[in-house]
């Protein structure tokens, strides 16, 4: 009988790994030396969260996207937390509102400043207090406005409705109490209906979220399995369902594995792993609207190295010989608009979530969703650089600073000849979010960091000049000295 190799058509197979230059990685960052197995990081398209190392106290910084390089030792931390902040996460509603979660019990909500954080900020928006024991993980409902979720040391979990015009909210609106142990993670499905746990009893549970009743907890006998290496901590699983793709990261790891899921047996098809000399004590994912389309990137890593005091960002990259949208590694993705009010998720209705083309001035693909009933104090995160240019001209007429397009369009920390810019925002703590840039056009854009590239280049050129005549000067001077005739 002769042997036939199984080979699999599939446009993920070359998937590489880019990580991002020293210079566009975020060094000099204090990160926390906690044990807790979580991610310690959170990013959105304009800011990246990472929990810091603080004494008296827990906090997390939170950094613009585009400030890159070495980070001010004084650099001011979202502090309020009366213990370590064990979680941060962004809302995916809205890019200037996070949650923490601490050793404390409680979980704070806070409203970021657009302008670049000049002092600590202490004043958190709202406070949920209803654990009994420390707060290991918050996250998001995937489709409803203001609804959070919480997981305790006290082995429950929480739904929290931040609807509620009170500030300090004491009471959940459900308490999940079918937990044995520690709750390690939280996930939902698509449209957020199902909500799935990882418990330190070593079960797997399915929930209904809104019942608190376990649909199925007996996943013993896996569809396949996969030995990985021994060496790495606890694994983080990252699923990417525009692809199909399962990233797996080993906490302590400095490689990270990624597979194919298919509905034909084996179901798990590994493609290949992304290497790296540092190991990771955390890890961040840029959620798909804030990808860079132009280069190919399908995801987005930014892993914490604490041995180095640093944030690198690794991009996954389809390679591709043409320049132009790739439409068929973009499928429609989820925006950042909710298509559930939180009464209405409670009161049993399910959709699905309100989708965006990442094809660049695409307009939103779902009907726009019902009014959340609490007014947001910041705007929502556009889901287009259509829409972004129209909250930018009504904020500014508002006479608030405006988003920021091309932030939004192409991520700078890729481009190498950009940091100069990025430097000056770091060190002359220029605001980012309070200048207008150009508007929207491409050329414009580029013919903007090509004068910029050339302004650099004839200062570089000025300053070589100056150091070769003061050399002439000086061997002129000692040539004088050496001979009187002269």
């Amino acid at each position: 009988m002769s042997w036939n190799p199984q080979y699999r058509s599939s446009k993920f197979r070359h998937v590489f790994g880019k990580p991002a230059s020293k210079e566009n990685c975020y060094d000099s960052v204090p990160i926390t030396h906690s044990v807790q197995d979580n991610h310690f990081c959170a990013v959105n398209p304009h800011f990246i969260a990472v929990v810091t190392e603080c004494t008296g106290g827990g906090a997390f910084l939170v950094i613009p996207l585009h400030q890159t390089g070495k980070l001010d030792p004084h650099y001011p931390k979202v502090c309020g937390h009366r213990g370590n902040v064990l979680d941060v996460k962004w809302n995916p509603f809205n890019d200037f509102e996070i949650a923490s979660c601490s050793e404390d019990a409680t979980i704070k909500l806070w409203d970021i400043p657009k302008q670049l954080l000049t002092k600590n900020l202490t004043a958190f928006r709202k406070e949920l207090v209803g654990h009994a024991r420390k707060v290991g993980l918050v996250e998001w409902h995937p489709t409803a406005a203001n609804i959070l979720f919480s997981s305790g040391y006290d082995y429950k979990v929480m739904v929290w409705n931040l609807d509620s015009k009170e500030t300090v909210i004491m009471s959940p609106v459900k308490t999940i109490n079918c937990h044995q142990d520690v709750i390690l993670s939280m996930s939902f499905n698509t449209n957020g209906s199902l909500l799935a746990t990882a418990c330190k009893d070593r079960k797997i549970r399915v929930l209904d979220p809104r019942a608190g009743t376990v649909l199925q907890d007996d996943l013993s006998v896996p569809v396949t399995e996969v030995d990985l290496d021994g060496s790495s901590g606890v694994l983080f699983p990252f699923y990417d369902a525009d692809t199909s793709m399962l990233y797996v990261v080993g906490k302590g790891d400095r490689n990270i594995h990624y597979y194919e899921i298919s509905a034909n047996k084996p179901h798990l098809n590994y493609l290949t792993e992304y290497h790296s000399y540092n190991p990771q004590k955390g890890i961040g994912v840029m959620p798909k609207r804030g990808l860079d389309v132009s280069s190919c990137e399908i995801f987005r890593f930014y892993k914490l190295i604490t041995t180095k005091s640093l944030i690198e960002p690794v991009s996954m990259i389809v390679p591709r010989r043409s320049e132009s949208y790739q439409e068929d590694i973009y499928p429609p993705t989820a925006s950042a608009q909710p298509s559930l009010t939180a009464q209405e998720w409670l009161s049993g209705m399910n959709k699905e979530p309100v989708l965006m083309s990442l094809r660049p001035g695409a307009e939103p693909l779902s009907p726009q969703p019902l009014p959340s009933e609490r007014t947001p104090s910041v705007p929502t995160a556009p889901t287009s650089p259509h829409l972004l240019n129209q909250t930018g001209r009504l904020l500014a007429e508002d006479g608030r600073g405006p988003f920021s397009v091309p932030e939004e369009k192409a991520p700078r920390w890729a481009a190498e000849h950009r940091l100069e810019e990025k430097k000056t925002w770091l060190t002359d703590g220029f605001d980012i979010f309070e200048c207008p840039p150009p508007k929207t056009e491409n050329e414009l854009l580029q013919m903007f960091y090509r004068q910029q590239d050339e302004i650099r280049r004839l200062r570089e050129l000025v300053t070589q000049r100056e150091v070769q005549a003061k050399q002439l000067e000086l061997e002129i001077r000692n040539l004088r000295m050496s001979s009187p005739r002269l």
